[in-house]
Parts: structure tokens; C-alpha cells; sequence
């Protein structure tokens, strides 16, 4: 990773893309906790979320102030999520975010907060592995 030095705070990682995978997250499990699952299920240390289906029993985002948004279901729609995973420590921890719906179709969004989004029926979601240059 280099910083570049005209862009304070900006990472420029050098790195190839690796497999890819298709995979459903049960109903009940926590949507950011179910892809860090299934990237220490598939051996990726590192990914990319590439595209996602389902809905949510309920949904919390955070705020540009970072208080949690609270979206009650039933069916808390994915409108689109974006976000990658990356290794800590022996572990892999998912940073994703999102716009959501509300059963009356109105629209919030930000990063989901881990624990709060509970899988409802099913969700299907693609994985890219990352491959960063040692």
C-alpha cells in the first residue's frame, strides 16, 4: 500500500482479483456477520461486494453523525450494497454499505451497523477476492 502524497489520506493498493463466489446467507443471520462468515468459509482474506438480492427483517445504518438509524420490517428491502472485506488480525472484518426501503418505500442509508440486520427470507450476495501485492 502507498500513500499518495498529494492526496492526503488516499491508499493506493496494488493487487489481481481472484475467485469469485455465489452464496446464500440464511434467514436470521446478521447480514454483515453472514459475508464475513462465508469469506472464512471460502479462504478469502480480502473481497469485494459485487452484487446482492434479499431483504431484511429490520435494518440499522449509521447517520452522517453516526447515531443508528433504526428501519422497521417486516422486509426491509436492499435497494444496492456496496462494500469489501479485509483480514485484521486472523480475522476478517466486512465494512458495507447500503440504501435500504422501509415497507411504506421510504429510502435511508449508510454503512450497516454489524448485528443489527437480520437476514428475512433468504439473500444472495456475490464475492470477488481480492489479491493484494505482498
Amino acid at each position: 500500500m502507498n500513500l499518495m502524497p498529494d492526496q492526503p489520506g488516499s491508499v493506493v493498493e496494488k493487487g489481481r482479483m481472484g475467485r469469485v463466489a455465489y452464496a446464500r446467507i440464511a434467514p436470521n443471520e446478521d447480514l454483515v456477520r453472514g459475508i464475513e462468515k462465508l469469506c472464512l468459509a471460502e479462504g478469502f482474506e480480502n473481497a469485494f461486494v459485487r452484487g446482492a438480492l434479499g431483504s431484511l427483517v429490520d435494518a440499522c445504518v449509521l447517520a452522517n453523525d453516526g447515531t443508528e438509524i433504526h428501519v422497521s420490517g417486516p422486509a426491509v428491502e436492499i435497494v444496492s450494497l456496496a462494500g469489501e472485506v479485509r483480514s485484521k488480525d486472523g480475522s476478517v472484518e466486512a465494512s458495507l454499505s447500503g440504501v435500504v426501503a422501509d415497507p411504506s418505500g421510504i429510502i435511508h442509508g449508510g454503512p450497516f451497523v454489524s448485528g443489527g440486520n437480520p437476514i428475512c427470507m433468504t439473500f444472495e450476495v456475490t464475492l470477488e477476492e481480492w489479491l493484494p501485492e505482498a
